[in-house]
């Protein structure tokens, strides 16, 4: 839905490692892979001036959670600015997208919007919703600059930020214009929350949703609420936190209290269709043989590859529970 909408486009991909790295095989099928980074994850420095800004506040680890995630975005900035000094040229645009989401249209050109930054709207938090962006090279390195900004918005008095408050806080200090585009992909999650939610609640989308869901976390279920039930429970939520839109039967909830319903399989193969329910099943009952044959695939096609032996990243995932 991205990547092979702008074939010429390089994907960069920075990504701790984890049980679920092998899963990096499907984009052996990626038009152009430019560079892949999966590092062992480690403790990152927590000084003053993190401590003051951010807020451990509703981040499930603290503001170690946090630091990570910008560190996470922002290497992969790292990766571009080296990519473009080696072979001395620069990009015009970058996707900021995540592995977690799940796309159900394609990304249209219309999002590229000249001397702006384009996130989603909803799902901000207090902020803006960071689960997506789009701009040109100068506005993207700001806005891809989560860590390193930290100390000015010290600087300029910011402090208690979420993710979301701490993305708006370091785009307005640089004078950069964001605007916001409804987009069609959501974030799946295996969070549990609160069914139904309440005003500071967090909604969590059906992916069988029409849309577009523009980033609202969401996982496949039987929709436990649709239609004027929707309209009940989105019209009390907060529209500065975690809502998200629903008009025109765009949104349909899952009862999120609980683990993932028994045969989840069942429905994302049928809402996704019969190549993405392939994808799914070949991850689900892939072997060894298979991982590291996919994996070397991917690593051939990539300019640079620094990552644990795949031997490793395979038996992590084959050893799990």
């Amino acid at each position: 839905m991205i990547l092979k909408q702008y074939p010429n486009s390089d994907l960069f991909l920075h990504s701790p490692l984890d049980s679920d790295s092998f899963k990096f095989s499907l984009l052996k099928s990626a038009p152009r892979v430019a560079a892949v980074k999966i590092f062992y994850p480690k403790p990152l420095p927590e000084n003053e001036s993190y401590v003051r800004v951010l807020t451990a506040h509703n981040s499930p680890n603290g503001i170690q959670g946090l630091l990570q995630y910008f560190n996470l975005v922002e290497g992969c900035l790292t990766m571009i600015k080296s990519h473009q000094e080696k072979n001395k040229f620069t990009y015009d645009w970058i996707i900021r997208t995540r592995v977690d989401g799940y796309w159900n249209a394609p990304l249209g050109p219309d999002n590229f919007v000249p001397g702006k930054y384009l996130v989603p709207p909803g799902s901000s938090y207090g902020g803006l919703n960071d689960r997506l962006g789009i701009g040109d090279l100068r506005i993207s390195t700001v806005a891809l600059s989560r860590l390193s900004l930290v100390p000015h918005l010290d600087s300029a008095g910011y402090t208690n930020l979420n993710s979301e408050a701490a993305f708006k806080a370091q785009l307005t200090i640089l004078n950069v214009t964001h605007v916001m585009k409804r987009l069609p992909f959501c974030v799946v999650s295996e969070r549990r929350y609160d069914f139904p939610p309440s005003r500071f609640g967090v909604p969590v989308a059906a992916v069988s949703s029409p849309g577009p869901l523009s980033g609202a976390k969401c996982r496949p279920c039987k929709a436990a609420c649709s239609g004027l039930c929707v309209e009940n429970v989105m019209e009390n939520m907060e529209r500065e936190w975690s809502w998200t839109d629903w008009e025109k039967g765009a949104l349909e909830l899952c009862d999120a209290h609980g683990g993932w319903e028994k045969g989840w399989e069942k429905i994302f193969d049928r809402v996704a269709g019969n190549k993405y329910a392939a994808a799914r099943k070949r991850i689900e009952s892939m072997k060894m043989g298979a991982c590291l044959r996919d994996l070397v695939q991917l690593k051939k096609r990539s300019a640079h590859w620094s990552a644990p032996p795949l031997d490793h990243i395979c038996t992590l995932a084959m050893t799990s529970p």
